[in-house]
């Protein structure tokens, strides 16, 4: 039997939770490290810890690096990375804090012969899984649009987001960057790279500094148009929120398949009535139907059977790409194109 794929993790803040639990369900990997700033934080992990990443990396010298910061912290940390050898690198999203510094990683971990993987993990979601499938075996016949409508409702008064991650106040860019770049990923999972966005973005809250509702308009290949309508102060009709984080609808010539805030998703026949279902209500008790773990499971698979990788750095760039121009045409009022 192969040994144990060796994974270290850097970051012990709130959503580091779904990281760590997820490694000790996936078969063939052992945790070797947690690192953080605050070593009690590394410790409650239950792993091995440490107070900073390089003695981390000297001591486990780990197949997998699991980077769980928020951006000011990614390029040091890949950085550290690779000079220390280590081959498959796993980062957190928004990835770097701009399209120039992601570039730049990017290229120095294709040069030393080093796997970059970027942790989005919304297009792991069961139900977008799942939609993806009914929507390529010609469910809903030919795809004309999609819509989805963020409703976390947790974006109200002067403490929002202070209880599970305090630095979405700070951000000068928040909805989009931080939230919209998970349906930016869907949408092209699911339809292609678009090829050209228009948005209208606004701040409610005036306790944070970025924007916290908007719209945003896709166009993608054969006449595809997706529709990002997000509210942090709105809710939805979910036990949890942060399940779907709310409720979408893919409408084709032949039919609808919806999205609920429970994760089940149905389908309607164009002219008729009746609703099938499709995937039943996700029963997972942990974030987004468990697809941190599909995501590192997926990133395990590669590493040890070859499989093709989603979301490297180098495709994951358009990402950045569009966010930025969703942010071009806010500002401007201007449709975008896009390369």
């Amino acid at each position: 039997m192969a040994a144990a794929l060796k994974v270290a993790c850097l970051g012990a803040g709130y959503f580091s939770q779904f990281h760590y639990g997820a490694w000790a369900r996936i078969p063939d990997v052992t945790c070797v490290g947690a690192a953080d700033r605050d070593i009690g934080a590394a410790r409650a992990t239950g792993f091995p810890a440490f107070n900073r990443l390089e003695p981390m990396l000297a001591a486990t010298s780990p197949d997998i690096l699991d980077i769980i910061l928020p951006p000011v912290a990614h390029r040091a940390a890949i950085l550290t990375a690779l000079d220390a050898g280590v081959k498959t690198i796993i980062c957190q999203k928004p990835f770097c804090r701009d399209l120039k510094e992601a570039e730049g990683v990017t290229l120095l971990a294709q040069q030393a012969g080093a796997r970059l993987i970027v942790h989005e993990n919304f297009r792991f979601m069961p139900w977008y899984r799942a939609i993806r499938k009914e929507i390529s075996a010609g469910r809903i016949g030919t795809p004309l649009q999609a819509h989805f409508r963020l409703r976390p409702g947790d974006g109200q008064g002067p403490d929002a987001y202070l209880d599970r991650q305090p630095y979405f106040q700070q951000m000068p860019q928040f909805l989009v960057h931080e939230t919209g770049v998970h349906w930016i990923d869907t949408f092209r999972f699911l339809f292609g790279n678009p090829s050209a966005v228009y948005a209208d973005l606004r701040q409610i809250n005036p306790a944070i500094r970025g924007e916290d509702a908007g719209f945003v308009i896709f166009d993608h290949p054969e006449g595809v148009r997706t529709l990002f309508d997000g509210n942090r102060h709105c809710d939805h009709a979910a036990d949890n929120q942060r399940r779907t984080m709310g409720e979408a609808f893919f409408e084709g010539t032949a039919g609808v398949l919806t999205l609920m805030g429970d994760g089940r998703v149905d389908f309607r026949a164009h002219g008729r009535l009746e609703v099938e279902p499709v995937l039943p209500p996700d029963t997972w008790e942990g974030f987004g139907g468990d697809c941190v773990y599909h995501l590192q499971n997926h990133v395990v698979r590669a590493v040890l059977e070859g499989d093709a990788l989603e979301n490297e750095a180098n495709d994951y760039l358009q990402v950045i790409r569009i966010k930025d121009a969703v942010y071009r045409s806010a500002e401007t009022g201007q449709k975008i194109a896009l390369p």
